[in-house]
């Protein structure tokens, strides 16, 4: 009697190198891989998550060894050698795949744990998988539950509430600094790596408009189009003081690039409107000296690493809290597989039992005559209680998690249906239920 087992393969950016995770062969959008993967023939319900940190492959099916060999040459092709792959693809079954995809959707597995976007992206892959018809009861369910699995953790836990990176550290304190940032302008100055993810993220939070400042024109262009902003020279950089708020800079100059008496006539423009200074250029690019002006904030590398490290310990412990969250909900999901894994058998076996129970009461009191409507009624009783004791001790060997005896659900459910015999089939895939 087969069963089908729920899969998750994927590749991420803690087992996978990038030049290895550019091959995989995955079109834009999800459609068109959506619908390769409807055309393997082992997968019952399936789905598929991509991100610039992970892919990922979440399915159900009876044929484990066949599914695996399709799915990972519909994502790399002849890209990456056969034999490469079992250093870089990662496989989970049942049990562990919940626990894996609820660790996804709490930002728990995430290159920055505690990041928000990661939600949003499982619920857009899942709006196409939905639409396209491509997931089930059992894959609804999972994913449904995952959604609530990180609701969970972001109210229980301050998992989110603490920067743990530079890049993180700069948006948190810019929101201490602004409160809400969407109407805010920031300038970029320079192309440094950290700068630019930190530009990305409050252009996550929002932010109203970026211009980036580059001694090289071409690569300020360049940069600005990535973030719909606008490019000027640096020779503009303290006319363009007046109309930002945020400024980070990250150049590779010798020395500083704006004084304390750059910036002090500008503020007469500004009407004393708060700047906030975001120094992460080693050697430094402002003047330290800036930080004595009224309304204006600067925070360099160092004190950028200190805000990281102090919020580490507290997101360590928040993320113990989360990691009990997503146990206790794996235990439960895991619970409800079991109980839609068995419930065909306990449906079939009561049927057994009533319709024999039935029949033998109308060849008996067929026999017996001159019963009253009160004897008949109490001889149905009596029936019908012999045939729920004579169940009881089965429905308790399928329910049972483990009988003492160390013997899985799954053969259980063969002995009780081999015994009874049981002639319908029990798969998930053929129960029809409610979620919750």
């Amino acid at each position: 009697m087969p069963s089908e087992s729920i899969v998750l393969l994927g590749v991420n950016h803690k087992t996978t190198p990038l030049a290895v995770r550019e091959k995989m062969a995955l079109a834009e959008g999800y459609a068109e891989p959506l619908k390769a993967l409807g055309r393997i023939q082992g997968l019952k319900e399936y789905y598929l998550l991509s991100t610039c940190n992970r892919v990922e492959v979440l399915y159900t099916t009876d044929d484990l060894a066949s599914s695996r060999a399709e799915v990972l040459s519909l994502l790399f092709g002849k890209a990456v050698p056969a034999t490469d792959l079992d250093k870089y693809v990662y496989q989970y079954e049942n049990e562990e795949a919940v626990r894996h995809l609820f660790m996804v959707a709490s930002s728990l597995d995430s290159m920055i744990v505690g990041e928000a976007q990661i939600l949003g992206q499982l619920k857009e892959a899942y709006r196409h998988a939905s639409q396209m018809k491509c997931s089930g009861l059992v894959l609804n369910k999972l994913l449904h539950r995952s959604f609530f699995v990180a609701k969970r953790v972001r109210t229980e836990t301050r998992i989110g509430a603490s920067a743990v990176s530079i890049s993180y550290a700069a948006v948190e304190l810019a929101r201490k600094i602004f409160g809400q940032l969407d109407d805010k302008r920031v300038m970029l100055i320079g192309a440094g790596e950290m700068a630019e993810l930190a530009a990305e993220h409050l252009v996550g939070q929002g932010v109203a408009k970026v211009v980036v400042v580059n001694r090289t024109l071409e690569r300020a262009v360049k940069l600005a189009r990535r973030f719909n902003g606008e490019a000027v020279s640096l020779d503009e950089l303290v006319d363009q003081l007046v109309n930002v708020d945020i400024i980070i800079s990250s150049t590779g100059a010798a020395g500083t690039i704006l004084s304390k008496d750059d910036v002090k006539p500008v503020l007469r423009e500004r009407r004393n409107r708060p700047l906030f200074f975001i120094d992460i250029a080693v050697p430094r690019d402002l003047d330290q000296d800036i930080n004595e002006l009224d309304n204006v904030y600067l925070y360099d590398i160092d004190d950028l690493t200190s805000v990281v490290e102090m919020n580490k310990a507290g997101r360590d412990r928040e993320a113990v809290k989360a990691e009990r969250i997503v146990a206790e909900e794996t235990l439960k999901f895991s619970g409800w597989l079991e109980s839609m894994e068995v419930t065909p058998t306990i449906v079939e076996l009561r049927q057994m039992a009533d319709d024999i129970c039935r029949g033998e009461l109308e060849k008996t009191l067929g026999r017996v005559h001159g019963l009253g409507p009160e004897e008949k009624k109490s001889i149905e009783k009596m029936a019908s209680a012999i045939v729920a004791k004579m169940l009881h001790n089965p429905l308790q060997y399928l329910k049972t998690d483990s009988n003492g005896h160390g013997v899985d659900r799954r053969s259980r459910i063969n002995t009780v249906r081999e015994l009874f015999q049981l002639e319908g089939s029990s798969e998930i895939s053929n129960v029809r239920g409610e979620d919750e």
